[in-house]
């Protein structure tokens, strides 16, 4: 790979650990699903000002925090856009990782990505990628850099149709919530064309947070990723949404190869939102 945008090899930590350390720095590609092969509607859940932040763990111990954020709405190639941004950050506390990443996509009302960067620190710089989605000519512009701004290589993936990127895919799962079937989507993830599927043919359950104080109605689904993550990581994820209109990504977890990492929200701001009350 000619270029990693969230490098792991200066962890000093057992292989559990990496592991761990390494399923956070994915966890914006966590959920997937297919794209739609006909034209849809405006998505309801791209909403600006929303602000989620999770609480991501591996066993007992808390590794840090994801904050994702929908910001501004705009016109990007004469498409509608909504601008989104996550802060991916170790806890102080942890001693065997200091990571921080963020991410950045520009998402038309039909979830799919028109941009993408990404970055993760490395001593007082940042490492970068960037994704450009060129749909008209089937074509994703890839440029790789660090020292903030330096591009230091460059790289062209043809695209199959419309695409996803790792942030991208957190809201389109969102939006494909109630389809009811099992589905599969193209992405580009770690600088590669990849598939996941997915089945959104879920259940409705009762889950317990530990930042809320009563159970949430969600719906379940699950699915796998298929390719193989650096230091062994399985594919297999499963999740719970809100059992609403928003949609809110509540839980999930991710295999390794030694147990699994689990997300949490733990706060949240949307106008009109909080998680549903579960009937008892």
């Amino acid at each position: 790979m000619k270029h990693i945008l969230l490098d792991m090899g200066q962890l000093k930590c057992g292989s559990a650990c990496r592991r761990a350390a390494v399923v956070f720095f994915l966890i914006a590609s966590f959920i997937t699903s297919t794209q739609s092969q006909t034209k849809s509607p405006a998505s309801k859940i791209l909403v600006e000002g929303e602000d989620l932040i999770y609480n991501v763990r591996y066993g007992f111990v808390d590794l840090g925090q994801v904050k994702i954020k929908t910001l501004k709405r705009s016109a990007t190639n004469g498409a509608t856009t909504f601008k989104t941004i996550a802060y991916i950050d170790s806890y102080k506390k942890i001693p065997f990782v200091n990571l921080h990443a963020v991410f950045e996509s520009l998402i038309d009302s039909v979830v799919f990505s028109h941009f993408f960067v990404g970055k993760s620190k490395d001593g007082d710089y940042w490492n970068f990628g960037r994704y450009i989605f060129d749909y008209p000519k089937k074509k994703a512009y890839l440029e790789f850099g660090g020292r903030d701004t330096i591009i230091e290589s460059r790289d062209t993936l043809t695209l199959s149709g419309r695409t996803q990127d790792g942030l991208s895919l957190f809201f389109y799962a969102r939006d494909q919530l109630f389809s009811g079937r099992t589905q599969n989507v193209p992405a580009i993830v770690k600088e590669k064309n990849v598939n996941t599927v997915i089945n959104f043919a879920g259940k409705q359950e009762s889950v317990e947070l530990d930042f809320v104080d009563y159970p949430v109605d969600a719906i379940s689904f699950d699915g796998t990723m298929e390719f193989t993550g650096i230091f062994g990581l399985t594919g297999d994820f499963e999740g719970w949404f809100s059992n609403d209109e928003a949609r809110v990504p509540i839980l999930a977890k991710m295999k390794v190869i030694l147990g699994s990492v689990t997300i949490e929200l733990m706060e949240w701001k949307r106008a009109g939102w909080t998680p549903p009350r579960a009937q008892d």
